[in-house]
């Protein structure tokens, strides 16, 4: 766990520190404005439950959204395939910049979930894979292509599934 949060500390970039310094700026804002109301008590409750909001969501939420904007790219899915003497999946695809931004580096992974016929459980097995398998791309110019193979092994499972693919660029 100390491990990912370092991970996760090294990879902030300088709009990062400001979103997360924006949005304890607000809550400090909005804890004064309730100390400033407490005679409304209604008022000053708003208030309160408005700091630890904009505490917990704004950061998340805009973490998330800034990054899909900052590092905007594109993965297909060119083939996919089960190898038939060797427990393994050959997926090969290509990710696409599309930012404005040179990407250093980017993780690609490819997951493998499982398949049924009832839609609401597919889209809850899609966020439990049962195997993923991930690798990293270097040196990606805006607007280029680079083509990737990931090899899913040991892939036993012998029912139906499908590869999903994700992309975390830096």
């Amino acid at each position: 766990m100390k491990h990912k949060i370092s991970l996760f500390i090294e990879g902030l970039i300088t709009y990062d520190y400001i979103l997360f310094g924006a949005s304890f700026v607000l809550f400090i804002i909005f804890i004064i404005l309730g100390i400033l109301l407490r005679k409304k008590i209604v008022l000053a409750f708003i208030s309160i439950l408005l700091a630890f909001s904009v505490l917990l969501i704004a950061p998340t939420v805009g973490y998330i959204k800034m990054h899909e904007l900052i590092f905007k790219n594109s993965l297909t899915l060119v083939s996919q395939k089960k190898l038939e003497f060797t427990k393994a999946v050959v997926v090969k695809g290509k990710l696409k910049n599309e930012s404005k931004k040179f990407f250093k580096e980017c993780k690609i992974t490819a997951s493998a979930y499982k398949v049924t016929k009832n839609k609401y459980k597919n889209y809850l097995k899609k966020l439990k894979p049962f195997q993923n398998m991930s690798i990293i791309v270097k040196d990606i110019d805006i607007s280029q292509s680079k083509e990737f193979k990931i090899i899913i092994e040991p892939f036993t499972y012998s029912y139906e599934y499908n590869i999903s693919l994700g992309a975390d660029c830096k």
